[in-house]
């Protein structure tokens, strides 16, 4: 297996942060982070644009984290609603996904959150309160519950 080193332009899930140094499967590399855009090949030259990314990253996180903080905040304590198809004794057909939890928040008024970042304590098979966890920010996490009522 043949690996490849590259600098990531942008934050990649799993992967790191934009201007983080990866070693990736050569596979990986070619097919997916370089032509989406997402990472540069690391060479000499590319390692001076690494560190105005990461300038750059710096000045952003402490505007993302209060913003972050603030989001949050606006879900801490939020209970939202999700309607889903139940049968007897209050189990459903199908599950809650966190694609259903990120609409019911902003159907609710909260923020507009993106679905990779919504924890699911587990699958959620039944009617009733679960707690799910929203990672606004690497460094900040909020907690909302999620009310599943049979519609």
């Amino acid at each position: 297996m043949s690996t490849m080193k590259l600098i990531l332009t942008q934050e990649v899930t799993g992967l790191g942060s934009s201007g983080d140094s990866v070693e990736v499967k050569g596979g990986y590399g070619r097919n997916y982070l370089l032509p989406r855009g997402l990472a540069i090949v690391a060479t000499r030259g590319a390692e001076k644009q690494v560190e105005s990314l990461r300038r750059a990253r710096a000045t952003r996180d402490v505007r993302s984290l209060e913003e972050a903080q603030a989001v949050a905040g606006r879900l801490t304590g939020l209970t939202v609603r999700v309607p889903a198809r139940a049968g007897d004794g209050g189990r459903l057909f199908g599950r809650v996904t966190t694609a259903d939890v990120a609409a019911a928040v902003t159907a609710a008024g909260g923020p507009e959150l993106d679905r990779r970042r919504i924890e699911l304590p587990s699958s959620i098979k039944t009617t009733g309160q679960h707690t799910v966890t929203v990672r606004v920010h690497p460094e900040v996490t909020s907690q909302l519950t999620v009310e599943v009522v049979a519609g």
